[in-house]
C-alpha cells in the first residue's frame, strides 16, 4: 500500500514546530532553549536531547528579517511623511531606531522558525530518529 508524504510527517507536525521555533524553543519538546547565545543554535536540546546541529539556516533568517522590516518601515515611512510631516531628521532617527530594534528582535525568532521547519520536514540530517 503506498504511503502519502503527509503520513511520513505526522509525527513531526510543521505548524507547532514553527511556533516553538518562533519562541526560540526546541522544535521537538518546546521546553528547552534552541539557542546558546543570540544566534548560536545549541547542538542538542538541554531538555529532550534532540540533535539540533544539523540545521542549515544560512542566510534565510536575514532575508526574511529584511523583507518583514522593510515592508513595515515602508508603510510607516509613507504614513508618517504623508499624514504627520515630521522634520526629516526626526523621521530618520526614529525609523533608524525602529529598524534596528525590530531587526534585532526578529532575527533569532525567524532563525528558530527556519530550524524548526527543517526539523519538522526532516531536512539536512534531521531525518534520523
Amino acid at each position: 500500500m503506498p504511503t502519502s508524504s503527509a503520513h511520513l510527517h505526522d509525527d513531526r507536525p510543521t505548524k507547532p514546530a514553527m511556533w516553538r521555533g518562533l519562541r526560540r524553543r526546541c522544535p521537538n519538546c518546546g521546553e528547552g532553549m534552541m539557542f546558546q547565545g543570540y544566534l548560536k543554535v545549541a547542538d542538542n536540546c538541554p531538555v529532550c536531547e534532540e540533535d539540533l546541529h544539523h540545521h542549515r539556516a544560512d542566510d534565510g533568517p536575514a532575508y526574511l528579517t529584511i523583507l518583514i522590516v522593510a515592508h513595515i518601515l515602508g508603510f510607516v515611512m509613507h504614513f508618517a511623511f504623508v499624514h504627520l510631516r515630521p522634520d526629516p531628521m526626526v523621521l530618520a532617527v526614529v525609523l533608524t531606531i525602529v529598524c534596528v530594534s525590530l531587526s534585532l528582535y526578529l532575527l533569532p525568532r525567524l532563525k528558530g522558525m527556519i530550524v524548526a521547519i527543517q526539523w519538522a520536514r526532516r531536512m539536512h540530517g534531521f531525518g534520523a530518529n
